[in-house]
């Protein structure tokens, strides 16, 4: 299970709920519940770059769930 947000990982709402899966469903799950957010920066970049580096992407997102397949 992979939960996804833009917002940085630390304190985020997707923590919570993976926290959630987790504790409810902890049985059923064949893997842990993972969570991906975007770098800890204090704010967005302007700098569109910067900002691609920051929000996970594709290739970021595809990379996590091969690693969560392989568990």
């Amino acid at each position: 299970c992979l939960v996804l947000t833009e917002e940085p990982y630390n304190n985020s709402f997707a923590q919570a709920l993976s926290g959630r899966i987790q504790e409810n469903c902890f049985e059923k799950l064949d893997a842990p519940v993972f969570v991906m957010g975007s770098e800890n920066m204090p704010a967005i970049p302007l700098n569109s770059k910067l900002e691609e580096t920051m929000i996970p992407n594709a290739e970021k997102v595809s990379k996590k769930i091969e690693k969560i397949l392989n568990y």
